[in-house]
């Protein structure tokens, strides 16, 4: 059962606030998400509080507050990046737009060590910062813990208060001791060791025999992924088998024989598995669209209607059949899930239909407070084979958002010449195309630098990537062209459509380099590995493809993989040799600013 001794995280609209909950709770404490606008007598049932980020500025009309009292009440407090601004202006401090805004990498020095929070911190750490204000003077009785090159006020505290903000990220990866400060503030609530994914389970299945009582079943629409994989299991397991039908769409989007696969896999795990070819309406739809949003509104639309279609077919009236998704905490938060958070992209399944039927309770998401490592853990413990557990991630909509459609466009000027971190031998053109990423918690739709191959040193790489990122605006990726140390001709355009044709093109892109990855052992390296079809190749009528391997927990933040160059080289030339592939790809972008999927 969930413990008494829960910490709550305020969400602001930050794109981390779930992901500080995954990691408390990884931690041992169970987390709700709150509002901040909750009665105080909701939050003094709480026995920590964590404030997170947000894109607002604490200075800006309408900026989302907290009540008046909050910061009286007796248990401790984190404000995190905004939360700790709102912190430092709410008791007297002041907030201004910082002079030199800070993404991505910081070393923070730790003044005093001794701190309830900075315990067990080395005295120089690397932390994440992705902020544009800071404070520039604190409360009364406020002290500093530690500070960054361009933040004096980077960790602060008021200690018989149990107070403290930090401007940096400690629930991202990025921060290398961000969980030894996490820890100590589950530690300083009292609240160690009183959740795990076993006290989940047991209250899941409690509460799913509640929402599907006897008399409703369960239609699941099923991916073939971890997720609905999982989903699918946890509702078996609450209901029973004979309750839970699965549903798989097949898109036309799907991978190379990959509907076969999982029909033989799924049903060797006692899936009750139906399959419903809606290929040809999938491509009648989505042939011509390019604009990612539009692309997975219609997608969604078109599940909705297949599912339509087959429960029909099948004789599953609405009237004891509920629909049931593999829905997990991304994607709710980044289609702006909550109340203060930008859209970053429209899940598959939470386009407005989806949000209706949630709303008249006709939806069942079993593991949607899960992040992904926490359902594999979870399909660990409920049986799941291993070798489905280690499944790369694959989005719904398949490769409806591996595919780029995007048409021609002027790339904007860039002057790299200022550029610190760019060598004698480094050479940057920009693709005529567009592609999603995320910035400052917020959607972004930009051009993609490309470099030639000038180094295998890939620290250097690195490094001009997140300069470029951060920099220039116009540019939300980094990619560089593998084998090519000069670009000798400009990038030739060719229309891309979501027909058949070009996504068995994807298929055949896409199966080589799986394969090379279980090969050459590195599948288990790779946390997921986009394969991207882009309209822009070497030659006439010919098409790019991007390699997106990246290293994540949870999805909500990677780095790029560093692949072995050989192996980079073997992917290359088989790509290579398909008829209509006449460039590859490797994209640098870490996330932020770049998401996963190159929509």
């Amino acid at each position: 059962m969930k413990s008494d001794k829960k910490i709550a995280v305020v969400d602001f609209g930050g794109q981390y606030a779930h992901l500080i909950a995954s990691r408390i709770r990884r931690l041992g404490a169970y987390t709700e998400i709150l509002s901040n606008e909750e009665p105080l007598s909701n939050y003094e049932s709480y026995v920590g509080i964590i404030l997170s980020g947000g894109p607002s500025s604490v200075y800006d009309p309408g900026a989302p507050l907290l009540p008046n009292g909050f910061f009286d009440l007796s248990v401790p407090i984190l404000g995190i990046c905004y939360g700790h601004q709102l912190m430092m202006k709410s008791l007297g401090g002041e907030v201004v737009s910082a002079k030199t805004k800070e993404y991505g990498p910081a070393i923070l020095e730790i003044e005093n060590p001794k701190s309830d929070l900075s315990r067990s911190l080395s005295l120089k750490t690397k932390v994440w910062m992705s902020h544009g204000d800071e404070v520039v003077r604190l409360p009364k009785d406020f002290a500093v813990v530690a500070k960054s090159d361009n933040c004096e006020y980077a960790f602060v505290s008021h200690t018989s208060r149990k107070l403290f903000g930090i401007q940096f990220h400690p629930e991202v990866t990025h921060s290398e001791e961000g969980e030894i400060l996490l820890k100590n503030f589950v530690e300083l609530c009292g609240a160690s060791g009183t959740w795990s994914i076993s006290h989940f389970l047991e209250e899941q299945i409690q509460s799913l025999q509640k929402k599907v009582p006897t008399g409703k079943n369960v239609f699941l629409l099923v991916s073939g992924g971890v997720d609905s994989s999982v989903a699918y299991l946890l509702l078996a397991k609450a209901l029973g088998k004979d309750r839970v039908k699965g549903l798989l769409v097949d898109t036309g989007f799907m991978r190379k024989n990959e509907v076969k696969d999982l029909m033989d896999n799924l049903h060797q795990v006692g899936f009750d598995l139906t399959i419903w070819d809606e290929s040809a309406v999938f491509y009648k739809h989505l042939g011509s669209e390019f604009e990612p949003e539009k692309k997975r509104r219609i997608v969604g639309d078109l599940f909705l209607e297949a599912q339509g279609k087959a429960t029909t077919s099948l004789g599953l009236d609405a009237e004891h059949w509920l629909l049931g998704q593999g829905t997990i905490y991304p994607d709710t938060i980044e289609s702006g899930g909550t109340k203060h958070s930008h859209k970053i992209k429209t899940h598959h399944n939470r386009v407005p239909q989806i949000e209706a039927l949630i709303r008249e309770g006709k939806i069942v998401e079993p593991i949607a407070d899960l992040y992904k490592d926490e359902v594999r853990e979870l399909g660990r413990v409920l049986g799941l084979p291993e070798r489905w557990i280690e499944r790369h991630p694959f989005p719904g909509p398949g490769l409806v958002v591996r595919m780029i459609a995007s048409p021609k466009t002027n790339p904007p000027k860039i002057d790299f010449a200022n550029l610190t971190t760019k060598s004698l031998k480094s050479e940057i053109q920009i693709l005529p195309i567009l592609s999603v990423g995320v910035q400052g918690d917020q959607r972004s739709y930009a051009h993609c630098a490309v470099l030639n191959d000038f180094t295998d040193d890939w620290k250097e790489l690195d490094q001009l990537s997140v300069e470029i990122t951060n920099t220039k605006k116009e540019i939300n990726r980094v990619v560089f062209a593998p084998g090519i140390t000069h670009f000798d001709r400009e990038f030739c355009y060719t229309k891309l459509t979501l027909d058949k044709e070009h996504s068995d093109i994807l298929r055949d892109a896409d199966a080589i380099v799986n394969q090379i990855l279980y090969d050459e052992k590195i599948h288990k390296d790779i946390w997921q590995m986009p394969v991207v079809l882009v309209p822009v190749g070497l030659r006439e009528n010919s098409y790019g493809v991007v390699l997106r391997p990246v290293e994540s927990t949870e999805a909500m933040t990677a780095n790029f993989y560093q692949m072995h160059r050989n192996i980079l080289a073997r992917i290359t030339k088989e790509l290579l040799e398909l008829p209509t592939i006449s460039l590859v790809m490797y994209d640098l972008t870490h996330k932020p600013p770049g998401t996963i999927e190159w929509e």
